[in-house]
């Protein structure tokens, strides 16, 4: 008899349940695209609440595995569940929001100045970088490497030491906010036709409208689900 959906003890519930939908993914055989069980099935088989059983699910959301659609049910975003410890994802919780200001400050002076200092290897690097990303998702990817690239293209245009030396130091953090970025639904196109934008002022010369296209694309990147989540919430 399988085990994933059998009943549950008290302690951390939601972790437990979590566990427990990844094994029953991984039981089943199931893959992206498919249905999960009723929030009610759920508690039911695992004789928890139906707040126990949302709570995994929004922490599962948060990580950018499920979808959950208005009166239609939950839904698989990848073949497994690879699910991140719960203290790690409050830990980046906490520290995210610095790293998006840091980056807003930093990135868009760097977009004004490599505006105004920007060489034709320069431009060379940013289109290479853009066509690459633009490569990583219509090959199913999300971009993240493209992403990268695009980012470090526009510091090696601003021609600054000393921001790109900041930018190096806060490097991983920095990683850490594309990946949370990049596995909201819809964001990496839409983060590829805002790069787009700011090559764009960059190539024309254009430091004012650079600053703002990068300050817009910070914002957004900033959007992510893993801010508005309630780590106390059961």
């Amino acid at each position: 008899m399988p085990e994933a959906l059998s009943r549950l003890n008290r302690a951390k519930l939601y972790e437990q349940v979590v566990e427990r939908i990844k094994a029953h993914v991984e039981e089943s055989g199931l893959h992206a695209g498919d249905k999960l069980p009723s929030e009610r099935d759920l508690a039911e088989r695992l004789g928890v609440s139906r707040a126990s059983i949302k709570q995994a699910i929004v922490v599962l959301e948060v990580q950018g595995l499920l979808e959950s659609r208005h009166g239609g049910g939950t839904y698989l975003r990848n073949d497994h569940l690879d699910v991140e410890p719960v203290d790690e994802l409050v830990a980046r919780r906490r520290r995210l929001p610095e790293v998006l200001e840091a980056r807003e400050a930093m990135e868009t002076k760097l977009a004004e100045l490599a505006a105004l200092r920007r060489s034709d290897a320069d431009i060379a690097a940013i289109d290479a970088a853009l066509e690459y990303m633009a490569t990583e998702i219509e090959d199913g990817g999300n971009g993240g490497e493209g992403d990268r690239r695009f980012h470090e293209a526009i510091t090696a245009a601003a021609s600054n030491s000393l921001l790109a030396e900041f930018m190096r130091s806060i490097d991983a953090q920095i990683a850490e906010s594309r990946t949370e970025s990049l596995r909201q639904p819809g964001r990496p196109s839409r983060s590829l036709i805002q790069h787009h934008k700011i090559a764009d002022a960059i190539r024309k010369g254009d430091p004012k409208a650079a600053a703002s296209a990068m300050r817009r694309h910070v914002q957004t990147v900033s959007k992510v689900r893993l801010l508005t989540w309630d780590p106390q919430a059961e």
